[in-house]
This record gives structure tokens, sequence and C-alpha cells, in this order.
């Protein structure tokens, strides 16, 4: 399914870390590679994605990196139905998705067989003067399956 979605990467001083992910690999369950914000002199990482399936395991691998300052990490990812960027951060070991005030994420319903690549449902600005928002999945009702 094609879907276009943006990955960018700010970590200050980590380009030995991210230099693993700047190289093609196949064995990875995602596509593609991070190339590097050309003049930024604390380090940041952009990726382009063009299909839903291409990205699946990309913030399990940003994970496992061997950060120098996890706290210090900021992952960025949008997707073409998100109305703004997400933040997600390292809590506990985990990059999760901060909080924005403003937004909030709404998520579809679980598909019925697994056949597809999970959906990050659609960030979407809360204070933007929306006519209408979406109805919000219960959250056993959501793919629990991890979209990035």
């Amino acid at each position: 399914m094609s879907r276009m979605a943006q990955v960018l990467v700010l970590a200050r001083y980590e380009e030995e870390v991210m230099e693993p992910l700047t190289r093609y690999d196949e064995t990875r369950s995602w596509s593609g590679r991070f190339e590097q914000i050309p003049g930024w002199f604390v380090g940041g990482w952009y990726l382009e994605f063009f299909r839903i399936s291409q990205r699946t395991g990309i913030l399990k691998d940003l994970e496992a990196l061997p950060w120098k300052q996890p706290e210090c990490v900021q992952v960025m990812l949008h997707d073409e139905d998100d109305d703004c960027f997400g933040l997600w951060m390292f809590r506990d070991g985990a990059l999760v998705e901060a909080d924005i005030p403003g937004t909030q994420r709404f998520h579809p319903p679980a598909p019925p067989t697994r056949e597809h690549p999970p959906s990050p449902g659609s960030l979407w600005r809360t204070d933007a003067g929306h006519t209408w928002l979406p109805e919000q999945t219960a959250e056993h009702l959501r793919d629990p399956r991890p979209a990035w």
C-alpha cells in the first residue's frame, strides 16, 4: 500500500552510533537508509518511505543502537495522514510517543487478518478548528503490532 512517511532523528554528536543505519542492509525489516542532514552541527538524519510495509521495525532498530545519551535522542515521524510530526523519545529504554499539547493520535480498529502491515493511526491537531475529528478506537480493539 502506498503511504508516504518521513522520519527525522535528532541526536547530538551521535554520528558513529547512527552510521550503521546510513548503509543499506537487506536483513532489516524496513527499507532504505538514513541520510545525514547536511550542515547540522548537532546531528540530524532523515529517511523517507513510500510504502507502509517498508517501515515496520524502524523504532526497534533505533532503540537497539548504543546511544551515548539516549535522553537527548528525538525521533520525529510524519505519516502522510498526519497533521504534524509526532515526537518519540526514550522512556525506560524504549522509544515512546511523547504527548504534544493540542494533538491526539487516532487509531483505526485492528484489521480482521494480519496480511496487511499495522497502521500507525493518524496524528490530528485538536486545536486547529477541525469541524470533526475521527472516533477514537478503544485500546483493546486496536492492532497491538507496532506500526513503526
